[in-house]
């Protein structure tokens, strides 16, 4: 991340060591180097040579590094290296294509609508901890579930203990808090503590309060039923904010809101509802699994039922291909939005469509390509017996008789050219 704003700032030199530390690889000169000092040689200064500029020997060693640390399980921040050089790419690239000034628009633009995605990922592998610590590839983002649910427990029971900590942004709690501090008067001396508002000070003019009605209602209200209304205000809150969150933004800020933006949340919103179908049956046949099969293999002292391993066996496949199918279906979106573009999936994206209607091809802040929103694919589609499934890598269509025009796309095509001929030698 320190990187980011020191190339923002240009206060480095862009060489292949520094694009390899992005991704914590190790340079092969450095590395080299300092196996030798570490032996114990001796070395010339003015012999050694500066890194390498970067070129596509770089490319090929990022992705053979990638590709060894993910040997042992993909985490949170490998996820997070990747998407920030897609973003720092992504600037480069519209730099040369339009200016300074709107490749900085579109790629905020793109990493909002990711950070959408990124959130909803992060809140899938919390439902996902216990699934994800037991598949051998994922067990480290389960760990990282983990500790993310771990520092959130922790942050609300500070936040219990000092409720003095409370945010701007938290407007309920500011005045909860507010009120409950103002209204209570501590004794320095006795270390009792008073209310001091009106109502308290009204019910403390009672000349016999033992005996009174008023008094033990008084006490229900301000210690039992005042609490339990904020706590249930704050439980909705915390499941109305979202939605709260995309009508302010999307529809009453539809003006200021990108397209793009909109079109994800929205996308987001919708398959929401799907995803807590294959949620819960997760958690139930993960439940059924470790809670009545595993404990029957248990009991048997040497022989263990064939029939038993097999449903286990079988359950394990289940869950292992329902969680992987979640899980990269997400990582695929969060990768389109990051690079502003979209994508085609039947049902779901007619249902956004209609909410929010059809991309602005007019504005270059719009996003990338829409091809199933043209006037023939939708005539072709209406003669179709069966819906058409796929559209093109980045929803540029697959008719073969398309060419790239733009002299700046021949040039990215060549350059993947040539990088796959490096690969393959």
């Amino acid at each position: 991340m320190l990187y980011l704003f020191k190339l923002l700032l240009i206060l480095i030199n862009i060489d292949q060591e520094t694009v390899l530390n992005w991704f914590g690889i190790k340079d092969p000169p450095s590395h080299e180097i300092n196996q030798a000092i570490g032996s114990g040689y001796d070395f010339n200064l003015s012999n050694l040579e500066s890194s390498p500029n970067v070129s596509l020997n770089t490319f090929r060693l990022i992705v053979e590094g990638l590709w060894e640390k993910i040997q042992d399980g993909l985490t949170l921040a490998d996820i997070e290296n990747v998407l920030f050089f897609i973003v720092f790419v992504r600037f480069i690239i519209l730099t040369t294509r339009y200016n300074l000034k709107t490749s900085f628009y579109i790629t905020c633009i793109g990493l909002f609508a990711g950070y959408l995605w990124y959130r909803h990922l992060i809140d899938l592998i919390s439902m996902y901890r216990s699934v994800l610590l037991k598949l051998p590839f994922l067990n480290k983002l389960g760990m990282d579930a983990v500790q993310l649910r771990a520092m959130h427990r922790q942050t609300v029971l500070t936040n219990l203990k000092l409720k003095e900590n409370v945010h701007w942004y938290d407007s309920g709690k500011v005045l909860y808090y507010g009120f409950t501090k103002g209204i209570i008067n501590l004794d320095p001396e006795t270390g009792l503590r008073y209310y001091i508002d009106p109502i308290s000070m009204a019910i403390s003019n009672i000349k016999d309060p033992t005996n009174s009605t008023i008094v033990p209602l008084y006490y229900k209200v301000y210690n039992k039923i005042i609490p339990k209304i904020f706590e249930i205000c704050s439980k909705f809150w915390a499941q109305l904010s979202g939605v709260a969150a995309y009508a302010v933004i999307t529809r009453i800020g539809k003006r200021y809101c990108p397209y793009l933006v909109r079109w994800h949340w929205t996308f987001l919103l919708i398959i929401g509802m799907i995803e807590q179908i294959f949620i819960y049956f997760i958690y139930r046949v993960y439940y059924f699994q470790s809670f009545v099969l595993i404990p029957q293999t248990k009991s048997f002292d040497t022989y263990v039922d064939s029939n038993l391993l097999l449903q286990i066996n079988i359950l394990n496949g289940i869950i292992a291909c329902i969680v992987l199918a979640h899980i990269g279906f997400i990582l695929f979106g969060l990768f389109h939005a990051i690079w502003g573009q979209y994508f085609y999936m039947p049902f779901f994206v007619e249902n956004t469509e209609l909410h929010i209607g059809p991309r602005p091809k007019s504005s270059i802040y719009s996003g990338g390509h829409t091809s199933w929103q043209d006037s023939k694919e939708k005539e072709e589609n209406l003669n179709r017996f069966r819906p058409k499934l796929w559209y093109g890598w980045f929803g540029k269509g697959t008719k073969k008789n398309e060419q790239i025009t733009n002299p700046f796309g021949r040039f990215i095509k060549r350059i993947f050219k040539k990088i796959r001929k490096q690969f393959r030698n």
